[in-house]
């Protein structure tokens, strides 16, 4: 008997070589609609069952630039305007993890981590409480944002779990797999075919949090948009839509280590950040036999020349046009960076060079390794949808389940697997 113990821990424990699901549920992306539904005969949306059932507004809240962590943010300024606004949100304060922060300075990281506008998350925060130009911290309490939930107590949490919502509503939208959304008192909404993914993300956070009559006039002109609207004015769409270009083609881009060194494949696609982003990352594990989270002399690398435009809390973002914003143009973010010999902000990188060492640091992880995920314009960009990863020639694809996957090349194709197996050993 303890030799079956002894066999059932060692297997438990090393399958503890990538990211884990903060929620520890079933992904939301698993067995989406598929990208063309609407073709189909058979689609939700038959005209029988429209009639059956109610169907959402049309009315477009937001463009998606408006919604994303896009070029269109660039010169806002969220510490001076939370300030200029005197809101309760101006003096609030939090300890986040060994850090006290302000008000602005959550909103800010929650803005960056997830890649959602601060105005969107602004905006939300007054229609549900009015933190943002009230001084009256009542309303709501614990809860700003109405989500009524003991773990998620606070602004942090509470600004986390809607910028969370948001990413899943957009991008579920963004696959043709958010259909129907259901209200908090149980009424089944078909979306209506005209909104367009920033509209969808938003109806489908109003849905969690408001019965059918609120949530039609919060996604109405009356609602959410007349509360963004007096607070930013009309947010148009320009030159920046759409965000992510047809034809878009992802630069050359390398493996994350040094050539020669043979790593592990650990996690096919999956979410960029919280659950919700999308399935835009990849886990890779350094050499070795060693599991769980330990101290790793391995270096990650540049996977092309960039610049460091954010380093903190197990973060690096390396900015490949290298203008400074995270929100143009090509960025990759890495995940699970140890601060020990970290690549600092503002250092201009060739591919190759040392990122950092893989760790445990920066979220939810169970061991060592590296996540790597990329963005356009501020918009995740999926591991395994039209703009795959090419690594060294090495092409992701998912299998339709979170964490499964392969890279291939030349016809070899390496599985991820959240152990040691040969089957997901690569190298450059």
């Amino acid at each position: 008997m303890i030799r079956y113990t002894w066999l059932i821990f060692l297997a438990l424990s090393i399958l503890i070589t990538a990211c884990t699901r903060p929620d520890y549920g079933p992904s939301p992306f698993s067995n989406i609609i598929d990208e063309n539904y609407r073709e189909k005969s058979d689609h939700p949306h038959s005209e029988q069952q429209i009639h059956l059932g109610l169907v959402g507004s049309d009315f477009q809240i937001l463009p998606d630039s408006g919604l994303v962590y896009s070029p269109s943010s660039i010169g806002f300024n969220a510490f001076s305007f939370i300030r200029d606004q005197g809101g309760y949100l101006n003096d609030y304060q939090e300890k986040v993890g060994d850090k006290v922060l302000g008000g602005a300075d959550i909103l800010y990281r929650i803005s960056r981590d997830y890649s959602i506008h601060p105005q969107v998350l602004l905006a939300l925060l007054e229609y549900q409480s009015h933190w943002v130009t009230s001084k009256n911290s009542t309303s709501l309490g614990n809860y700003p944002l109405g989500y009524d939930d003991l773990a998620y107590q606070g602004l942090y949490r509470q600004l986390s779990w809607a910028a969370n919502k948001l990413n899943r509503g957009y991008y579920l939208h963004r696959v043709g797999g958010l259909v129907t959304l259901e209200t908090a008192d149980h009424h089944q909404v078909y979306l209506s075919y005209s909104i367009n993914s920033a509209t969808a993300a938003i109806q489908y956070f109003f849905s969690y949090l408001l019965n059918y009559p609120d949530w039609q006039t919060a996604v109405s002109p009356i609602g959410f948009y007349r509360t963004y609207y007096s607070l930013f004015g009309e947010m148009k769409v320009d030159d920046l839509e759409p965000l992510v270009p047809e034809g878009l083609i992802q630069p050359t881009l390398q493996l994350p280590f040094a050539t020669d060194e043979v790593w592990k494949f650990t996690a096919g696609p999956h979410s960029a950040w919280g659950d919700g982003a999308a399935w835009a990352a990849l886990d890779f594990a350094p050499p070795g036999e060693q599991y769980g989270c330990y101290e790793s002399q391995d270096w990650v690398r540049a996977v092309a020349d960039g610049l460091v435009v954010r380093s903190e809390d197990g973060v690096v973002v390396l900015d490949l046009d290298m203008d400074g914003y995270e929100q143009t143009g090509w960025t990759v973010l890495y995940l699970h960076i140890a601060s020990k010999d970290r690549a600092t902000f503002g250092s201009h990188l060739q591919v190759g060079d040392r990122i950092g060492h893989p760790s445990c640091e920066g979220g939810p992880s169970s061991g060592t390794h590296v996540h790597i995920a990329r963005r356009y314009n501020g918009e995740w960009i999926p591991a395994d949808q039209d703009l795959p990863f090419n690594l060294d020639g090495w092409i992701s694809r998912g299998t339709g389940s979170e964490y499964e996957g392969q890279l291939i090349r030349n016809g070899i194709v390496v599985e991820a697997y959240a152990w040691f197996s040969p089957e997901n050993q690569i190298q450059r």
